[in-house]
Formats: structure tokens, C-alpha cells, sequence
């Protein structure tokens, strides 16, 4: 008797990242678990290139141990040199070890020794602090071992594994947790807006570095060279600061995140620098990010008509970053919480309130603020409320940019209302039984808005007008100019809006409630009509 075919199962990727979540279920903290399975699938991703490149080099000089042996041979080709203990093959061998926390821990120690871009990358002693059973580190190894090229044809495995770890740890953290991560189609956006063709980009707050690969994820979709570019950043988290060079290194980007993590403000890593692109998401409201006496002689503050204030961040982000554009040719795309439109503008005398006034009121004057993009609201992952995507540009000019012809906007500055763009939302699984919806922006959206930037900015006037709701150009002189309406950014004082009310044919919609009310009280009379027959019929006569 021939016997029965047994069909294998497929399983998704979203399944066996899932199960790499369980394995450490109630081990350790977030951040534990995060660190552990992210290492992992470090070695796992890193052992295939190092086994690729190994290939390579035998093809080239046979199997020569001096040059299979040459950590450079590895490094010039952005692939780290992994002794034969690093290796995901000798993880998976010894996986049911009982000392398997230290086998993954010297992997780590040993792979950042033996490859310089990645000192202080890799966690140290992480799984040993864990305490799991080595049952469930073996349950962790196994699942991540099924994250194979072969089994899962993606275009970028690599990303797709870390975006879902990423993201998926920081909706399921606190506010703090939540920072280190922007929803990609978020900076998808930015990227778009902005171009990073070629020059630095510069993060001041980088988080995970989700900004970094997005830039050149735009350049390897618009055909550019990712030579061009490079990445400059800093973080102040030491342990978002690891997992951002972590994060990046292993999808072969080049960077400069400074020797060490350091708040941008007091210990700035990258003075004097000028880079041509800016892309960042800094906490909103910071508090208490300098002394009260500290910074005010710092080159970045001075000269302008008032020092940010201690309780909050926002326009010390804006200074900050404006220092390091360069002065002809530099744009900046970020984020900030709507509240640093407008304030101030009431014309509060209390300082904090009234510098920020003087600050908002000076970039406009010095022509600094391009655009102003209320996105709408629950897209990120630590806050529901909706935030603002500021571009700061040092060229407004008429000129010749990548292929377009740009008019002159000098005191010009586009406005633009996505908050009812709320339609699509993408569903997070956080734990079992417990879910979080997350608004997005569509491929199609975010090319439409990058359609409507541009058409503004175009020399051909005729491709841009103002649209209800939606979008609208103001100048800074006018009637209902930006001076004239006290030098506030919120869009809702520029951009006509519709009172839908007045399109509603009262005469009509009163009859139709009318009718419907009708239908309602003729039910209910019915209803107490069966009820008292039915008394009625048991003796129970109701008057």
C-alpha cells in the first residue's frame, strides 16, 4: 500500500516572527527581548553574507586560508569577518547546549572585536542577564533559523525583519519606547519631499535610523547611487543609539553616529558640520533639555531674537538643525507636535511662551519655512494626536533642481491639511487578544502630496491652485498674509474651509425626519396595543 502524501504546511513570515515573540514570552524586559531576537537575527543575516562573500573569494583565489582568514577581504565589501563560533551555523548546531547564553554572548563580544564598524553595536552579556531555560532559547533559535532567502523570496528580508520587530516593539512600549521609531510611510514621505540624491543626511535625534534607510531606500527606487549619499547621525538612548548602528550595518549602510551616544544639545558630536539634507523626528515637547543658565553663549542659539526655552524642545530642535544646513543649498523635513505652530502667537507674556513667538517670527522673517503639513491624526505609535512635517529650506530662489525648473518663492509658504486623510489603517498585533489600529499614508497619497509640492514650487504657475481644505500659498505680506495673521503656522487660518452645514436643504431633511418619526410613533403605538391585548388575555386588563 503506497503511502499517503504528506503536504507541508507554509508557513507566513508573519507567523514565524510571531513565534520568535512567543519564545520569549515573560523572559526579560521589552527591551531584552527586542535586543535578543534582533542580535539573532543579526548573526543569521550576517552569517549569509559572510558565507556568500567566503564563495566569492574561493572563486577568486581558491581555497587559499591567508586569504579566506583576511578580515579585510570581508569588511571592503561592507561583509563582516564571522569566526567559525559566530557563525549561525555553529548557533544552530549547539542550540540545545546548556550553556547557550554564553555561546550567543562570546559570539557577540567576538564579532564586534573582529570588525571595527561595529563597536558598540552588538549587546554584551544580554543573554546571560536574560535567565531563560535553554529550552527557550533553542525555541527562539529554531524560529529564527526559518528565516531563510530560499523559504521567504522577499526583495528585502533583511528589512522586512527588522521594520517588523521595530515597530512592533515600540507599539507595544511606552511614549519613551515609541521615539526611536516613525512609521515609515512617514518618512517615506520626508524622503520624498526632500530628495537625498546626493550629499550627507543628517538625523540629530536618529533613533533605530529609520530615516537612513529610508534615504536610500528612495535612492535605490529613483535609480541613484548610493555612494553619493552618506549618513550622519546622533542619538542620546545608548541602547536606541546600538540598535540604530546595528540596525544600519546590517543592511551594508555606511554611517556616523559619533563614537558614543550623547544628547545633541550639550554634547554635540558633529560641531561645525554642514550637511545638505536633514531628516528627523525629535521628541515632541522636551523638557528640561538645558540648564536654565546653559547654552546661551552656543553658537547655535546666538543671534537669534530669543533662547529656546527649558520646558520645551521644539524650537531648540528647529535652531539646532538650521545650524547645521547648508547656508545655500540646504533642506530639512521633520516633525514636530502641532502646538509649535502657533506658540505664543496669543501674545503671553510668560517668557517660554513669548520666545518661541520671537523664534517662529524670525524664521519667517529670515524667509526659512517652506512648508507646513498637518498629517492626520493616530499614525504614530506612543500618541494619538496629529503632528506637523516642517520643511525648512535655505533656497527658495528660482533655479534648476534634479531635473525640474523651480520659480522663486521667496516669502512664500505652501500650507497643507491632511488631517481627513484617516481613511486606511493598518492593524498591529501587540499580544494575544490585544490589537492597535494605525493610520497610514498610501503610496498613492504620499505621491499625490509630492505632486502637489512640486507643482507649487514649479515654474509653470498654471500646475498649482488652491484647494479648499486641502492646500493653500501664502505669502508673508497681505491682507491675510502671514505677518498680518501674527506669524502663526497652523494651516486652518489660511486654508478656506467649507461649513458643510449650509449645504444641507433644511425643508427636505425636516421632512424626511419628519416622515421617519411618523413611521417610529405608529410602530410604538402598535407595540402598546399587542401589549395590552395580551394582558387582556390573561385577565390582566390594563386601563
Amino acid at each position: 500500500m503506497a503511502k499517503k502524501e504528506v503536504k507541508t504546511k507554509e508557513v507566513s513570515l508573519e507567523t514565524v516572527l510571531w513565534n520568535c515573540r512567543v519564545a520569549l514570552r515573560n523572559i526579560g524586559s521589552l527591551e531584552k527581548k527586542r535586543d535578543a531576537i534582533i542580535a539573532l537575527a543579526f548573526i543569521n543575516f550576517a552569517s549569509v553574507k559572510f558565507e556568500r562573500r567566503r564563495q566569492e573569494i574561493i572563486e577568486q583565489y581558491g581555497n587559499v586560508p591567508v586569504f579566506l582568514e583576511k578580515v579585510s577581504f570581508y569588511n571592503a565589501e561592507n561583509v563582516y569577518y564571522l569566526d567559525e563560533h559566530c557563525r549561525w551555523s555553529y548557533i544552530v548546531k549547539n542550540a540545545g547546549a546548556d550553556d547557550i547564553a554564553v555561546i550567543l554572548d562570546t559570539a557577540m563580544a567576538d564579532i564586534e572585536a573582529k570588525n571595527p564598524p561595529l563597536k558598540g553595536a552588538l549587546p554584551q552579556q544580554l543573554f546571560v542577564s536574560l535567565s531563560a531555560d535553554k529550552s527557550a532559547l533553542k525555541s527562539l533559535i529554531d524560529e529564527v533559523n526559518k528565516i531563510t532567502e530560499e523559504r521567504f523570496k522577499e526583495e528585502d528580508l533583511i528589512g522586512r525583519v527588522y521594520e517588523y520587530f521595530l515597530q512592533n516593539y515600540a507599539a507595544s512600549g511606552t511614549k519613551e519606547d515609541g521615539e526611536f521609531y516613525t512609521p515609515a510611510c512617514v518618512v517615506e514621505l520626508i524622503a520624498e519631499l526632500i530628495e537625498p540624491f546626493d550629499g550627507t543626511v543628517y538625523d540629530p535625534c536618529c533613533g533605530s535610523g529609520g530615516m537612513f534607510v529610508q534615504s536610500m531606500r528612495f535612492v535605490d527606487m529613483h535609480k541613484g547611487n548610493r555612494k553619493k549619499v552618506s549618513v550622519v547621525g546622533q542619538e542620546s538612548n545608548a541602547d536606541t543609539w546600538r540598535l540604530a548602528k546595528m540596525n544600519l550595518s546590517i543592511r551594508g549602510i555606511s554611517c556616523d553616529l559619533g563614537e558614543k551616544n550623547a544628547s545633541t544639545f550639550t554634547e554635540d558630536l558633529h560641531k561645525d558640520r554642514k550637511v545638505r539634507y536633514i531628516m528627523a523626528n525629535p521628541p515632541f515637547n522636551l523638557k528640561k533639555w538645558r540648564g536654565e543658565d546653559e547654552l546661551k553663549n552656543d553658537p547655535r542659539f546666538k543671534g537669534w531674537s530669543a533662547m529656546p526655552p527649558v520646558s520645551n524642545a521644539n524650537y531648540a530642535w528647529i535652531l539646532h538643525m538650521l545650524s547645521k544646513l547648508d547656508e545655500s543649498n540646504g533642506i530639512a523635513g521633520f516633525l514636530l507636535a502641532n502646538g509649535a505652530l502657533n506658540a505664543g502667537a496669543g501674545g503671553d507674556d510668560e517668557e517660554s511662551e513669548r520666545s518661541e513667538y520671537l523664534i517662529r517670527k524670525e524664521l519667517l522673517e529670515r524667509d526659512k519655512v517652506e512648508a507646513i503639513i498637518v498629517l492626520p491624526r493616530d499614525m504614530f505609535y506612543t500618541t494619538d494626536i496629529s503632528v506637523t512635517l516642517w520643511i525648512l529650506n535655505n533656497n527658495k530662489k528660482a533655479r534648476e533642481l534634479n531635473g525640474r525648473q523651480l520659480r522663486d518663492r521667496t516669502n512664500e509658504v505652501l500650507f497643507v491639511d491632511l488631517r481627513r486623510w484617516d481613511e486606511n489603517t493598518e492593524e498591529y498585533v501587540l499580544d494575544k487578544n490585544k490589537k492597535k489600529k494605525k493610520t497610514v499614508l498610501t503610496t498613492a497619497q504620499i505621491q499625490k502630496i509630492k505632486k502637489l509640492y512640486f507643482d507649487w514650487q514649479s515654474a509653470d504657475r498654471a500646475l498649482y491652485q488652491d484647494v479648499p481644505e486641502y492646500c493653500k500659498s501664502v505669502a508673508l505680506d497681505g491682507e491675510n498674509g502671514i505677518r498680518a495673521n501674527n506669524y502663526t503656522l497652523t494651516p486652518s487660518k489660511y486654508i478656506e474651509f467649507i461649513d458643510h452645514d449650509l449645504e444641507i436643504d433644511y425643508p427636505t431633511e425636516m421632512a424626511r425626519i419628519q416622515k421617519e418619526m411618523k413611521e417610529v410613533i405608529e410602530q410604538e403605538k402598535q407595540s402598546q396595543e399587542l401589549l395590552i391585548k395580551a394582558f387582556e388575555g390573561i385577565g390582566y386588563g390594563i386601563e
